[in-house]
């Protein structure tokens, strides 16, 4: 696991290659056995191919969302926030085992945050999203993962990027 979580680095260029759908059937299990807080599993996840509707997705936010219009999958995670009040950390869990298990499987991802950002002046992320995945409204979209082939090359972290110093034993 360590190894893993040193060499898995945020991705933002991938190769033009498709997901195999035997990888895209272990991430969504992946993302169906993330703990959820007393089982309530409040988490939907929408497995994005089309590459039309990729790059719709790729405009959902001012900034840091255009990438995504390279990537041959992305996974939309949403939560039915009427569901529990801990949805944003099921969701975020979801998110973050479906990136472990994209590093397992040779694949690159990145986080896209949705929640809490703009479209533009007068719409949010969230809104355009759901708009344009016809996602019901009591339903809140975390973020989206972009997945692909990697075309890029990160050096994974070392020992030495570990901060000790915001380790704290037994009191602040």
């Amino acid at each position: 696991m360590i190894d893993l979580l040193m060499k898995r680095r945020s991705i933002r260029k991938y190769k033009d290659m498709k997901v195999p759908k035997e990888k895209v059937d272990s991430l969504i299990k992946a993302a169906l056995l993330s703990p959820s807080g007393k089982t309530m599993t409040p988490w939907e996840f929408i497995v994005v191919e089309d590459n039309e509707t990729i790059k719709k997705l790729a405009k959902s936010k001012q900034h840091g969302s255009s990438f995504l219009a390279e990537s041959p999958l992305a996974i939309v995670v949403a939560a039915d926030s009427t569901k529990t009040d801990i949805w944003v950390e099921d969701a975020s869990i979801a998110a973050t085992i479906i990136q472990l298990e994209a590093e397992h499987l040779g694949l690159g991802s990145c986080w896209i945050q949705i929640r809490g950002r703009m479209h533009d002046e007068s719409k949010s992320a969230e809104n355009y999203i759901k708009e344009l995945l016809e996602i019901p409204e009591n339903y809140s979209v975390e973020c989206m993962i972009s997945i692909g082939y990697k075309d890029e090359e990160k050096k994974p972290y070392t020992e030495e990027d570990s901060k000790y110093e915001k380790i704290h034993r037994e009191k602040f």
